[in-house]
């Protein structure tokens, strides 16, 4: 039985009822957070263990200061940070569940964080009766939570932040258990009343495959459930994750990684991708091996996002020292995900790369993201960590304008920022830099050809600076400045832009984003086209969404 059944009576609420919620909510977009952590596997009773079910570790790296010597950069963990940064506040008193329902309703801060302790029903050493776990039951249990939680806080909504298993949580949560309810549900997007967004640190949207075997592994584990990790290929995916309602795939058409388009908003999720699989310590590194090395040790990169979702790739492993929870990347793109109100797009555009289909050359493009103020990267896409972007050769009939997608990343006009050394003030720029690695390599019948390779050394490489000034009136749209790093005589940080950096609105008959586009440097013209640029969208964002 669990835990949450003495609560399954809470009311549902209907649009009406969402709607007079947010009206009367006078909070600040900080809504409640709910974390949901990962598979346990034969663990379960070492993980109830810990309060927080693993949401209050951090981490230790090491920098080199101006001695060469190292120096120790400690990550607090993303609920200590969320405690600093934002003002959340802790409710545990002993017992999450006996707390909560001992208050009334309305009588706590919405800014709180709450565990989905999900696990303890299936413990030894906390449950009378341990039961099987249940993904479906997890995902009932979490819906009786975020109820109890809303009701006891008067937020519209909810934050969910989920590693691993407990995305699929989650989605099954908002894509069967919500829609299949008799009261709340009814239609794919019923979620939508009770979750602002989801992020999801390396959860195995598509399934978790292996690299070796030729699906064998996959279907013996699928048919034995060994330790329930059968909840991980494409039968169990789909019966968790389809409702009875109308609208929803059939088995044949479903496919883990794709939401229904009329169900939960896949522009409300992102999903953080780990492409560091070397350093994932489960099964003395067995189990990296046996995933394949473009991975994070346990879940391969192209499984690891909900396609149409925001999603960004770090070099950190599923778990462990140099885990994706416990990191300061995961924190820094969740904290600016839930709270950012400024979305920005980066692609490639006008590319026409030299040579033609039947030339033995392969293009790729790297990137990475660096945010002014911040000690890592938030995106990171590298030919070492075997994720870099493949530029392909345009055909004939397709058009230089088709965009390539780079990024997507989040602003938060309201993080502290440097102080102005003239002024004192804090600057009004929100600073960014993208850079780009242009790499080529050759092939030939199916095999690298290195005869006249040069290891390490890129075709092309740049950075661009963007300064983004946030709309001083709400419903305006920002303006922008950029630069390539190669222009800029003294240190980056020294950069000031001038008028010309200023980059024109490409759209300014369109109310809801700003649009600007910078030609790459004349340098690599020749090789990726004359009319090749980086085009920037920058899209102003509610803290919440309308009801």
């Amino acid at each position: 039985m669990s835990a949450w059944d003495d609560l399954a009576n809470l009311p549902a609420r209907t649009g009406e009822d969402v709607d007079d919620v947010a009206m009367a909510y006078e909070g600040d977009g900080r809504l409640p957070v709910i974390y949901v952590r990962g598979f346990a596997g034969s663990k379960v009773d070492e993980i109830v263990d810990d309060p927080f079910y693993g949401f209050s570790q951090g981490s230790v790296d090491v920098r080199v200061d101006e001695l060469g010597e190292p120096r120790f950069h400690q990550f607090e963990s993303p609920m200590l940070r969320l405690m600093s940064d934002e003002r959340y506040g802790l409710r545990v008193q002993g017992d999450q569940r006996a707390y909560l329902t001992a208050q009334p309703d309305g009588g706590i801060d919405a800014a709180t964080i709450w565990v989905h302790r999900f696990y303890d029903v299936a413990s030894t050493t906390l449950a009378r009766h341990p039961e099987d776990f249940s993904i479906e039951r997890a995902a009932e249990d979490l819906f009786k939570l975020i109820k109890l939680v809303l009701a006891k806080t008067g937020a519209p909504r909810v934050f969910l932040v989920a590693h691993s298993m407990g995305g699929l949580i989650c989605r099954s949560l908002v894509q069967r258990v919500i829609p299949d309810d008799p009261i709340a549900g009814g239609t794919l997007d019923a979620g939508t009343s009770y979750v602002e967004r989801i992020f999801t640190y390396a959860t195995p949207h598509g399934g978790i495959e292996f690299a070796i075997g030729g699906g064998t592994l996959e279907k013996v584990r699928d048919a034995t459930g060994v330790q329930g990790a059968d909840i991980f290929g494409p039968d169990r995916m789909y019966e968790y994750l389809t409702p009875a309602v109308p609208g929803a795939p059939g088995r044949a058409a479903f496919d883990p990684r794709v939401m229904p388009a009329d169900g939960f908003p896949v522009d409300r999720m992102f999903c953080l991708v780990g492409t560091n699989a070397e350093d994932y310590p489960v099964a003395h590194g067995w189990s990296s091996r046996v995933v394949g090395a473009r991975s994070d040790g346990l879940v391969q990169i192209d499984n690891a996002y909900v396609e149409g979702a925001h999603r960004a790739l770090v070099h950190r492993s599923h778990s462990g020292r140099r885990g994706i929870v416990n990191s300061e990347e995961g924190y820094q793109n969740l904290r600016r995900f839930l709270f950012g109100d400024l979305l920005v797009h980066a692609e490639l555009t006008g590319v026409d790369v030299i040579g033609d289909q039947d030339d033995d050359l392969v293009w790729q493009l790297e990137t990475t993201l660096a945010i002014r103020g911040l000690p890592v990267l938030v995106h990171e896409q590298t030919a070492g960590h075997h994720c870099p972007i493949q530029i392909e050769r345009r055909v004939v009939t397709d058009s230089t304008d088709t965009p390539l997608p780079l990024l997507t990343t989040f602003l938060s006009s309201t993080i502290l920022r440097p102080e102005d050394p003239e002024t004192g003030r804090p600057l009004e720029t929100l600073r960014h830099a993208l850079k780009l690695r242009l790499l080529s390599v050759r092939t030939r019948d199916g095999r690298f050809f290195f005869r006249d390779h040069l290891e390490q050394t890129e075709d092309w490489q740049d950075v661009l600076v963007v300064d983004i000034v946030p709309a001083a009136v709400a419903g305006e749209l920002p303006d922008a400045w950029a630069t390539w790093n190669s222009t800029i005589p003294r240190a980056v940080r020294s950069w000031v832009a001038r008028a010309e950096d200023k980059l024109e609105d490409l759209a300014p008959e369109v109310p809801d984003f700003w649009r600007g586009s910078i030609r790459l440097p004349a340098v690599v013209r020749p090789l990726l086209g004359e009319r090749a640029a980086v085009q920037v969208t920058v899209t102003p964002r509610p803290t919440i969404t309308a009801s």
